[in-house]
């Protein structure tokens, strides 16, 4: 309350009225606004399987459900982990650290297939398998079999995959559907100007819920779900509502913790059409730079965090640089900042 702050826990807006500048919450009450910034983010996508609702089966979205998982893992010694992107790795990561046997499902015939390139989901594929991870590629779960409890997860092919516990990792869908009922643009998520507005009056959105057209993937319209994007439009409203408004013009970054492996990315790798392999994923320290037309867009970087801090100047500058100084690990990646 020292900053004139309201918090209202156990509540949804269920209703925008944007004529009337109200926002109706699920108990019936409805605030009156002057600026409306919605930071909804979303909610995780389920399976729509047979079993799908059977206890034992989690996502991995809050506190409360990592909670419900620490809950349950004395009981499950064979976890199941539905889907191969970045949170289903993590949570395949950290099972496995504490001595569960873990299998990965992926639909796709790589992990990471929608963010990363092939040389990356390999190396990552290589170190679960390693760690003792099961990890099925190419597959598609028919059903979710059990009583009451999770007892298998049954594959397109008929196999059935014994499991304790089932942690469901393949997305999410964005939480606009009041801004959706009440008007506002939503293609994928709510779209935003460059000042996070929606389309309707005094409405903004941020966050994962967020589409815009992004000028680090070409102005392609996109949602970025990460903590970044999230913080950094925040930033743009409220310089905007403070009367020194910046257009949205970050350089996108995330990072992934897995076993001993840091990965961190900067800038978007839409549209690459190279790839510079500098360092040896042999020795688990390696970076990725993804060019397009000739000129550096992002770079993944494993246990490389010098090439991450630096790398950045390169995905801003849109540098154009040689992909053999690029992959010369003795020069600094800092060196290359002024060329053009």
């Amino acid at each position: 309350m020292d900053r004139d702050i309201a918090l209202l826990p156990g509540r949804r807006v269920t209703e925008i009225r944007p004529q009337d500048h109200e926002a109706v919450l699920s108990d019936g009450i409805s605030i009156r606004y002057r600026h409306l910034i919605w930071a909804a983010g979303g909610a995780p996508r389920s399976l729509t399987c047979d079993g799908h609702d059977l206890a034992g089966v989690h996502s991995v979205r809050t506190r409360a459900d990592v909670d419900r998982i620490m809950a349950e893992l004395p009981n499950a010694e064979r976890i199941v982990v539905i889907g191969g992107g970045y949170i289903g790795l993590e949570a395949a990561a950290v099972l496995s650290k504490l001595g569960k046997s873990v299998t990965v499902v992926e639909a796709m015939d790589r992990v990471l297939a929608r963010v990363a390139c092939e040389p990356l989901s390999r190396f990552f594929e290589t170190e679960h398998r390693e760690h003792g991870i099961d990890v099925r590629l190419s597959s598609q779960v028919e059903c979710l079999e059990g009583d009451d409890a999770v007892r298998a997860v049954r594959l397109a092919d008929g196999e059935p995959l014994p499991a304790d516990m089932v942690i469901v990792g393949i997305g999410i869908i964005p939480s606009i559907e009041p801004l959706r009922a009440a008007g506002a643009d939503c293609p994928n998520g709510v779209y935003v100007d460059e000042y996070c507005r929606t389309s309707l009056p005094d409405v903004f959105a941020i966050g994962d819920c967020a589409a815009h057209d992004n000028p680090y993937a070409e102005g392609a319209m996109i949602r970025l779900e990460s903590v970044q994007n999230a913080t950094d439009q925040a930033t743009t409203v409220a310089k905007f509502l403070t009367g020194s408004p910046e257009a949205y013009d970050a350089v996108p970054w995330f990072w992934s913790n897995q076993y001993d492996l840091k990965l961190q990315t900067v800038g978007l790798t839409m549209g690459y059409d190279d790839i510079v392999m500098r360092g040896e994923p042999s020795e688990k320290s390696f970076s990725l730079i993804y060019l397009r037309n000739g000129r550096v867009i992002a770079l993944d970087c494993v246990n490389m965090v010098r090439d991450y801090v630096q790398g950045k100047a390169l995905v801003t500058g849109r540098m154009e640089i040689s992909p053999s100084l690029l992959a010369d690990t003795n020069v600094p990646l800092k060196s290359h900042g002024s060329r053009e």
